[in-house]
């Protein structure tokens, strides 16, 4: 994945919640475009999102480490991470 294919994501609207699968395994959900901000390498993802809709903790995800992208329902609640 690349800077410009997160940017897109984030910025589709009606913005469509999604899920990152790394390497590891490991997934993180992005359920709303403000929980996950983008640097050159990296992508932080908003996790342990609590009722006030902020996020308890950031992970880093490094781009190279994303395996894929898969879209998630809306209607869940909760993120994994």
């Amino acid at each position: 994945m690349t800077v410009q294919n997160f940017r897109n994501l984030l910025k589709e609207r009606p913005f469509k919640p999604f899920r990152l699968i790394m390497s590891s395994g490991q997934s993180y959900e992005v359920r709303h475009p403000e929980m996950a901000l983008i640097t050159k390498s990296d992508i932080l993802v908003g996790v342990d999102i609590e009722d006030d809709g902020v996020p308890v903790e950031f992970r880093i995800c490094s781009m190279l480490h994303v395996t894929a992208v898969e879209p998630i329902e809306s209607s869940s609640n909760g993120t994994q991470g």
